[in-house]
Order: C-alpha cells, then structure tokens, then sequence
C-alpha cells in the first residue's frame, strides 16, 4: 500500500511521503488563492476545486485551512466560518444545511500513544461525520473517529471526544449531553 492508502485506511503512515508533502503544498497553494480572492464567489469556486466534494450553496470565509482539502465533502448550504481547521488524513463529511462557526477545530488526524512509534514519524487517522443540520458553535474541537448525528448543536468551546446520536445539544470538556431536541 501506498502510505496515502495506508493515511486514507486509518493505519500507521508517514507523513513525510512525497505524494502527501506535493498533495498538502497544493492545498496550501490553493487556500492561499483563495483568501487572496476579491469576492466570496470567486473564493468558493477556489475551494471547490480542492475539496473532495460539495453540494450547493457552499460558503467558507477567509483564513481556513485543511491538510488536503480532497478528503473533506459537504452537503448542501453549508456555511463555515472564519479561521477553521480541518485535519482531513481520513475523509471528513458533513451533511446537508451545516454550520461551523469561528475557530473550529475538526481533526481527523492522530498520533500514536507509543513514544516509539511517533519519535518514528509515524500517525493516522480517524474519519469525522457530521449529519445534516448540525451547527457546531464556535472554538469548539471535533475529535478523531467522532460521528455526529442529524440536527445536533454543539456549543461553543466544547471538546466532542466520542459520537452523540441526533437531535441533540451537547456541550462541555468532555462535551456531554445538556440537552434532548
């Protein structure tokens, strides 16, 4: 396997490959492209061409960043805003009518526990779901392997560290249910 395969598959990879290091400079190149846009239109037809997919009616405001951009899809009217990073090593999906507020955190990418292999180079990674109509409040950090259902509210500064069925608010360190919708 190739070590994008092995990142992609959830196991032990190195991220010094070349093929990541080009894939990762792209989206560096592209999200700079991007903010040096002079309208949100053009912006967002910047960051099409990097994320692995997206539905009608995307709109990400300036200063956002992701390792590859490719592995990231989103649904239809999905808005993020300002200064969000998304550690896209596995695939990262939200679901139609999305919102992500400033300063997110949504990290697919990890690291070893064992001292021996990260002193080694070594990570992987855990995909991220988000269902449809989730709004994910500002500061708050999504955690590797973390599947959110449909219609969950997250509030701000929160720490998601495990997966909440729908229809639920959750907040806290570690993010807890507060509330049933």
């Amino acid at each position: 396997m190739t070590e994008r395969e092995k990142m992609l598959d959830g196991q032990l990879y190195r991220a010094d490959d070349g093929e990541l290091c080009a894939l990762r400079a792209h989206a560096k190149a592209v999200l700079a492209e991007a903010d040096a846009c002079d309208t949100p239109e053009k912006r967002n037809r910047s960051l099409r061409r990097l994320l692995g997919g997206a539905g009608e009616n995307l709109y990400i405001e300036r200063g956002f960043y992701c390792d590859y951009g490719c592995n990231i899809f989103v649904g239809d009217n999905f808005y993020c805003n300002y200064g969000v990073c998304i550690l896209d090593v596995c695939a990262v999906k939200f679901g139609d009518g999305c919102l992500i507020g400033p300063q997110v955190g949504i990290y697919a990418a990890t690291h070893p526990l064992s001292v021996k292999e990260r002193a080694a180079g070594l990570e992987y990674g855990k995909p991220v779901t988000v269902g449809n109509n989730c709004w994910i409040g500002g500061g708050a950090v999504i955690n590797p392997g973390v599947t959110l259902g449909d219609n969950v509210v997250v509030g701000s500064g929160s720490v998601v560290t495990k997966s909440f069925l729908s229809d639920v608010v959750i907040a806290g360190n570690p993010a807890k249910i507060i509330k049933k919708l």
